[in-house]
């Protein structure tokens, strides 16, 4: 796949140098860009020559991802996609439908080498990074599949770190919000990482101010330590002063995930804690009804204890919400779909509902 130009990863003047090289003229590439935007392969580009496509079979690609597997759910009409690449890896991605609009979930790397014990896309480490074209790619192709309605949000949020991918990713912000691609608001995108300073402080002042979703879980080293490997190296003091200048510099809060583990991070004391350590700034406590992991062996805090944990926060003014369970019925959780698919390569391939 590297020897081969990925063509969604290309902003439209690169594509238009890109078919010039060709020997074509310069006007086939907004044609082309036009195809592209819409999750289309070569085979359906009516109006490019065939000499043209010929040329581009052999020097690139246009869609880098296919979908090996599509779920949907019963209970609130979200989409599991499992996408093959062209090199056999495979990554996630999710739909999510809420009155405001549809959120797509993107997958930043294959696997993910933080570790965080919570987490399933950890557990067979980073395999690779993702490649600004892939993650286009699959967006445009999802965007596709939604006609008549269109992905109006993007979440950075499924297997990987996005920071620990960040030129890739900071491509892929800038042609995913280019009025040649898909056009998403930048306001519209947010990108989760288990906390990278010195890359949040560099994203801060890229001009794009994207929502920067946290994951903290604890409130205090120790327990961050406990669950988060990254937390040996990134004191929450670092962490913190990284987010309030993330704050500061673009204007936008900063939203904190916090998965809520029974008998590890979910009591009162520890809301009280975390309450204190947030104070002041700008900022947003999204609180997750923890999806159990068994290899992990922890397990959600009860409905009651996360309930209370909310309160205690905003009785303390720090601003909160519950997240709401999302594809229960289809693996919904990040790293789930891929985990069974690599204990299981036989998962269907067609359209199941849960």
């Amino acid at each position: 796949m590297m020897d081969k130009t990925l063509l969604p990863g290309l902003t439209l003047q690169e594509l238009e140098d890109y078919v010039k090289a060709l020997g074509e003229p310069g006007y086939r590439a907004r044609q082309l860009g036009d195809w592209l935007k819409k999750g289309t392969d070569f085979e359906d580009m009516r109006n490019l020559p065939l000499s043209l496509i010929g040329k581009l079979r052999e020097a690139s690609i246009a869609r880098p991802a296919g979908i090996l597997s599509r779920q949907r759910s019963q209970i609130d009409g979200t989409e599991k996609y499992l996408f093959e690449l062209v090199d056999g890896h495979t990554v996630e991605g999710v739909l999510m439908r809420y009155r405001h609009g549809l959120t797509l979930c993107l997958s930043t790397q294959v696997g993910c080498r933080m570790g965080c014990a919570f987490c399933a896309s950890t557990l067979g480490g980073r395999l690779r990074n993702l490649m600004a074209g892939e993650m286009v790619g699959m967006a445009a192709l999802i965007n596709r599949l939604c006609q008549p309605e269109r992905v109006h949000n993007i979440v950075l949020m499924g297997s990987g770190e996005p920071l620990d991918n960040y030129d890739e990713v900071l491509r892929f912000l800038r042609l995913i919000t280019s009025p040649d691609s898909l056009n998403i608001g930048v306001r519209h995108i947010s990108l989760s990482t288990c906390g990278l300073p010195e890359e949040m402080r560099r994203l801060a002042r890229e001009g794009l101010p994207v929502t920067l979703s946290v994951s903290l879980h604890a409130p205090n080293d120790t327990i961050r330590r406990s669950i988060m490997p990254i937390a040996h190296k990134v004191s929450m003091d670092e962490l913190l002063s990284a987010c309030r200048d993330y704050a500061q510099v673009t204007g936008r809060r900063v939203v904190f995930e916090y998965a809520l583990i029974q008998g590890v991070n979910a009591n009162n004391s520890h809301a009280r804690e975390l309450a204190r350590r947030l104070a002041g700034m700008l900022c947003h406590v999204n609180l997750i009804p923890l999806n159990d992991v068994p290899e992990r062996d922890l397990r959600a805090a009860t409905p009651r204890e996360v309930a209370e944990f909310r309160l205690t926060l905003e009785n303390a003014g720090i601003s909160a919400t519950v997240r709401r369970e999302m594809g229960a019925d289809i693996s919904g959780a990040c790293g789930q779909l891929r985990a069974q698919y690599l204990k299981n390569p036989l998962i269907p391939t067609q359209e199941e509902t849960g």
